[in-house]
């Protein structure tokens, strides 16, 4: 059996590179003639519903996160232009899938509701008092 590249994403995670198909474009912006001749553009494509290796959880978070990137097949798709070469692109793709990734591997806390204690209340009760007097006194009627 073949030993298959995995690609580090955190401590906890790592994804199958079978899992990342790259396509090469043409790139619009920098290159002069060059970028009429040469794809130097990436267009990464992330299997999320075929991936073994993420937990369901994860992935219904990076299906949030991915937003409109995500197809209908299930791919998270990432186009990569900023740089000149293909090696650049194929990089700066790469780092921001793992990006995503690791910002759906964050598990936000759950708010767990809380009631005001009984010293809190009486204090705002105090105050309102306190803001009441004031401002009875501002409105002193005079009958002479």
């Amino acid at each position: 059996m073949s030993e298959r590249k995995k690609i580090k994403v955190n401590e906890r995670y790592s994804i199958e590179e079978r899992d990342i198909k790259e396509d090469f474009i043409r790139a619009s912006g920098p290159g002069g003639q060059n970028v009429n001749k040469v794809s130097s553009a990436v267009q990464l494509r992330f299997n999320l519903d075929g991936n073994a290796t993420l937990p369901d959880d994860l992935k219904s978070r990076l299906r949030k996160i991915a937003g409109s990137r995500l197809t209908l097949k299930g791919e998270v798709v990432l186009t990569a232009d900023r740089f000149r070469t293909q090696e650049r692109n194929r990089e700066d793709a790469l780092e921001r899938l793992l990006e995503l990734i690791r910002k759906a591997a964050y598990v936000p806390k759950t708010r767990k509701a809380t009631r005001p204690t009984l010293a809190s209340k009486r204090r705002r009760m105090e105050g309102k008092k306190q803001r009441g007097n004031i401002k009875k006194l501002r409105s002193s009627k005079n009958y002479d």
